[in-house]
């Protein structure tokens, strides 16, 4: 009798029995709740972790960072559902839901933007890659920011506060900011451009311009190049996209073409056979694909054979040793098969008048 007194005895609008009841279906969900998590993260961590697809680690990141304390109100506000509670308590739990619900929200948020930034560092491509590693710290940090804020301004909101006048405030005063440091705005979305679409990478011989050099930096606004001449160039990131940029070290063969001019006393069987046996000093050099080589053209003073050839690595040093390769070896054989090489010359005709009506010429040849 005692026990079902105390049970009927109304605690704040409530019977006890009812207030029981509450708590324990609070416990309850609870209790469901952890389960649930404890049993998602360990089942689907598992599976990730022999799966290439990286979305399941990144429902498995955001799962870990659901918080006791969110769902501990949740249960509560599923429990309170039992209960006839005062107009003023149930807008106050309710207020506490919202809340921890934005709390939550901004948790995933902001663990999903640690998850991209962490697979960006450890990505092979990325390592030694200092510039865009901190371009994308810098911007997982702005992206917290904005996360957090749009958070604060929708709390605010859940009490009442009128958050209009002051979005427009922050709002002119972001343009007026932007405007002041536009330059620095733009070298730092060229730095993210740069990071994403890779026209280049720290260690790649560019040629910006006039300027040739080896990439030595990335940073977020300015980009630093040590010219073939020694010194160091710094380039605005902005500037630097803005302009014609050749990446030499992405060049997967060189073009080289080449002319050789024969005097014209060569006789045509020989100028005939010239391109046949450049053909074979140029293919036994490697790694080197031969295109063509033609009698081109009558000079002033020379026949002229173009030779044309791609050498099939990008290193310099390379290039020009198989150059030299080549030119020696047109040299040697040219020797041995008496070809003789043009030099330029032009010939003048004198004409003088002897006074008696009698023209005398002469024919001189210089060489120039």
């Amino acid at each position: 009798m005692m026990t079902s007194d105390f049970l009927r005895r109304v605690i704040y609008g409530n019977p006890v029995d009812r207030w029981l009841t509450a708590v324990l279906i609070a416990a309850g969900v609870l209790l469901v709740f952890l389960v649930v998590r404890r049993i998602v993260v360990a089942r689907l961590g598992k599976i990730a972790a022999r799966t290439p697809n990286r979305i399941d680690d990144l429902i498995v990141e955001i799962v870990a960072r659901t918080r006791a304390f969110v769902l501990a109100i949740v249960a509560l506000l599923i429990a309170s559902r039992w209960l006839r509670l005062p107009s003023h308590a149930d807008t106050l739990l309710i207020t506490a839901g919202k809340l921890a619900l934005l709390l939550q929200a901004a948790l995933w948020a902001t663990g999903a933007v640690d998850f991209w930034a962490k697979e960006y560092r450890e990505r092979p491509a990325s390592s030694g890659n200092r510039a865009g590693i901190a371009t994308i710290q810098a911007l997982g940090i702005g992206a917290k920011a904005v996360i957090w804020l749009l958070i604060g301004f929708s709390a605010l909101k859940t009490f009442g506060i009128d958050v209009t006048a002051l979005v427009t405030g922050l709002g002119i005063s972001g343009i007026a900011i932007a405007l002041a440091v536009q330059n620095i705005l733009g070298d730092l979305l060229a730095a993210l451009s740069i990071v994403f679409d890779k026209p280049f990478d720290v260690g790649d011989t560019i040629v910006v311009d006039q300027i040739t050099g080896t990439v030595e930096h990335i940073g977020l606004k300015t980009t630093r190049i040590r010219s073939i001449s020694g010194e160091q160039i710094i380039l605005g990131n902005a500037d630097l996209l803005r302009s014609r940029l050749r990446n030499m070290k992405r060049m997967y063969q060189r073009r080289a073409v080449f002319h050789l001019d024969v005097v014209y006393d060569t006789p045509p069987d020989v100028v005939a056979r010239i391109p046949h046996l450049l053909q074979e000093i140029v293919t036994a050099q490697t790694p080197v694909k031969f295109d063509r080589s033609h009698v081109a053209t009558f000079t002033e003073s020379a026949v002229r054979v173009e030779t044309v050839y791609f050498v099939l690595d990008p290193d310099y040093n390379r290039y020009m040793d198989i150059q030299q390769a080549i030119y020696l070896a047109v040299l040697r054989r040219f020797a041995a098969e008496k070809i003789a090489f043009a030099f330029p010359t032009r010939t003048m005709v004198h004409v003088r008048d002897s006074g008696v009506g009698v023209r005398e010429s002469a024919v001189e040849s210089r060489q120039l």
